[in-house]
């Protein structure tokens, strides 16, 4: 039973990191607190996989207290918080959209690294529990991704219709 709670706890952790967290601040996008809290998103990345780090590594290395999660959890949520400012709220460090994509697809892998360090150390459910849970950020990545493109798309089609004719007087062709 202790197995199936650690693994629970890592796949809830890797869950709210990637999908709860950033799904209760696009509710709260609006709010003037993120334009306070926002910081540049090269400072924010680092931060984030550093607390992700310790908190998943720090057990087995015996860099937490013997709190644990009591400890860990807290300023890992505060990371993620911070993390997903210039994703999801209009703040100075908001991303272009190439930018976010960007930045999600390269927070997904180094965000796994820990849980990879957790299966070599022998508890692969919990890796793999952790790795899972963290999978709504490669999606929400690929998502970002598609829709930039469409959007890309949609003004190359309204500014072609809106295009002059060609000199000559011929309309262009698309």
């Amino acid at each position: 039973m202790t197995q199936l709670s650690s693994v629970a706890l890592m796949a809830w952790s890797g869950l709210t990191l990637a999908a709860v967290v950033p799904g209760v601040m696009r509710l709260v996008r609006r709010s003037p607190l993120w334009e306070r809290i926002s910081m540049p998103p090269g400072a924010a990345l680092p931060l984030l996989v550093l607390l992700h780090t310790w908190a998943v590594l720090g057990g087995p290395a015996g860099l937490t207290p013997t709190a644990g999660p009591l400890v860990t959890e807290p300023p890992l949520l505060a990371g993620a918080v911070l993390f997903w400012v210039p994703v999801v709220a209009r703040t100075r460090h908001r991303l272009s959209d190439p930018g976010r994509c960007l930045y999600l697809f390269l927070a997904a892998p180094l965000l796994d690294l820990p849980a990879v360090g957790v299966i070599a150390t022998g508890h692969s459910a919990e890796g793999i529990a952790m790795i899972v849970g963290m999978l709504p950020l490669s999606v929400t990545a690929a998502g970002v991704t598609w829709s930039w493109v469409r959007r890309e798309e949609r003004l190359a089609a309204a500014s072609d219709a809106l295009a002059l004719p060609a000199p000559g007087g011929e309309p262009r062709l698309p």
